[in-house]
């Protein structure tokens, strides 16, 4: 399974030094016990560390460029305990380069009126020190996040939890590596993109090679290692040999293992986290990589198929941002427009994701009438039920734009003994006529990524740390 760094947000909390030490030391306390709770809260991802209660420029700036420069901090969480004069933060905000999120709390969630004086006036003003600190960051187009409720509310813990996640990979994005083996799919415009644009935007590196390349590492895979992880594939799936004679069943799913630890050790050689392949660049292989994607999909790996590196990449940060639960590669198929039942069915020839199985996970080898190549195993299963997002990037030239919309999830109820693929249906939110129709009118593409794990606002956060538009259709 692919790995990410252990990441940790800093807490900084805001206040000044006119309210004497006393002040800032219940300051202090109260911010520490804040993030003891919320650390125990089980809600979190990733841990919250307490750095200081900022008074001054000079020490949230200084704050601020640590964290720039301190690669396990994967944001900034800050908390306006009391009025903190913005023009101290309009230094550090400038140079923050990560994610940023501005806690709208209070550390008492009620008014005690029996008690209530002036001294606790002045400590306990988040609602003052919320709307300085708010025009500031708004002046200087900071776009970040704002989560308003008191911290211990458990939807409050969730809303940072998911954020983090955001966070997390958008640090992560400008760490994924795709490696291309052959070119776009001839012909084809929606999958093909500025490179260069896509690492300065979003941190994306994409490097060609030849499938000979693959090829040749293929060649170096030993008899040993396919047999370890064939007997592996044995216990984890059902294997269906159907009319197949069964030597050539296990020769063609053993071909499909050497694809996947060739593919393996080429990505993990050049610490690639993505990949295409192309259907029309199969020089010197027997089959069309099928089940070796998809056991690599499981692992974390990102993927979409006739070269579009864009899908790869978004798929594997995707992943990251979901802890590779119910997201992958996906793409729309064809309608069913009867009356009242309409939805999209989303599939590819052979390289649906695992993680967005709900049925038992088959091994079925068949003929695929494209490639002109041996017929390849390839994992077969139903989706799932639920809410879900639907999500692509497409390339305008002067722009990279997101289009997405929220979908009902189905799990297929007919079998389908003659399409033996993964399946997944689906119908927008929004309806599927006015759905499909603003898909295309946006020029959103074919190939998309598909999360039940996600969310709408995860994918608009993301778009604001990233200043790319995102047209959500609702």
């Amino acid at each position: 399974m692919l790995k990410i760094r252990d990441y940790e947000f800093w807490f900084v909390v805001g206040s000044q030094k006119l309210y004497g030490k006393e002040a800032l030391d219940a300051v202090k306390a109260n911010t520490l016990q804040i993030i003891k709770e919320l650390n125990a809260s089980g809600k979190l991802p990733y841990p919250i560390i307490f750095k200081t209660v900022a008074t001054t420029a000079e020490n949230i700036t200084q704050v601020m460029k640590e964290a720039n420069y301190n690669d396990n901090v994967a944001g900034v969480i800050t908390w306006m305990h009391t009025f903190s004069p913005a023009k101290n933060w309009i230094r550090g905000m400038k140079l923050l380069q990560k994610p940023s999120l501005h806690l709208a709390t209070q550390f008492i969630d009620h008014i005690p009126w029996k008690t209530i004086d002036m001294d606790y006036m002045n400590l306990h003003q988040s609602a003052h020190g919320d709307r300085e600190y708010g025009y500031i960051n708004a002046r200087l187009n900071k776009n970040n996040k704002i989560i308003v409720g008191h911290w211990k509310d458990e939807n409050i813990q969730i809303q940072i939890g998911k954020w983090m996640d955001v966070a997390v990979a958008f640090n992560e994005s400008f760490n994924i590596k795709v490696a291309r083996f052959g070119d776009n799919m001839r012909n084809v415009a929606v999958t093909d993109g500025d490179k260069i644009e896509a690492q300065i935007k979003l941190g994306w590196t994409v490097d060609y090679y030849g499938i000979g390349d693959l090829v040749a590492e293929m060649k170096k895979v030993t008899e040993q290692e396919i047999e370890a992880t064939y007997e592996e594939c044995k216990e984890k799936y059902e294997f269906v040999i159907g009319n197949n004679n069964p030597i050539y069943f296990e020769e063609h799913v053993k071909e499909q293992i050497r694809i996947e630890i060739a593919l393996r050790k080429f990505l993990e050689r050049g610490n690639y986290t993505a990949f295409t392949t192309n259907f029309e660049d199969l020089w010197g292989m027997k089959q069309l990589p099928g089940m070796a994607v998809q056991r690599l999909n499981e692992e974390g790996y990102g993927f979409a198929g006739e070269g579009d590196w864009k899908t790869a990449a978004l798929d594997r940060l995707l992943k990251i941002m979901a802890h590779n639960k119910k997201t992958g590669f996906m793409e729309d198929y064809t309608y069913n427009l009867i009356k009242g039942q309409e939805e999209i069915l989303g599939s590819h020839m052979l390289e649906v994701d695992p993680t967005l199985a709900s049925s038992k996970i088959r091994v079925e080898v068949h003929p695929l009438s494209i490639g002109n190549r041996e017929d390849p195993a390839r994992l077969v299963f139903d989706g799932s039920d639920g809410d879900a997002i639907d999500i692509t990037i497409s390339d305008f030239g002067n722009q990279f734009k997101f289009i997405m919309y929220e979908v009902n999830g189905k799990k297929p109820e007919e079998a389908a003994p003659r399409l033996p693929v993964a399946r997944q249906l689906w119908t927008p939110k929004v309806g599927f006529y006015k759905g499909v129709q603003k898909w295309i009118e946006n020029g959103g593409g074919h190939h998309t990524v598909f999360s039940f794990d996600l969310t709408a606002e995860q994918m608009e956060d993301f778009a604001k740390m990233v200043d790319i538009e995102l047209v959500n259709i609702k």
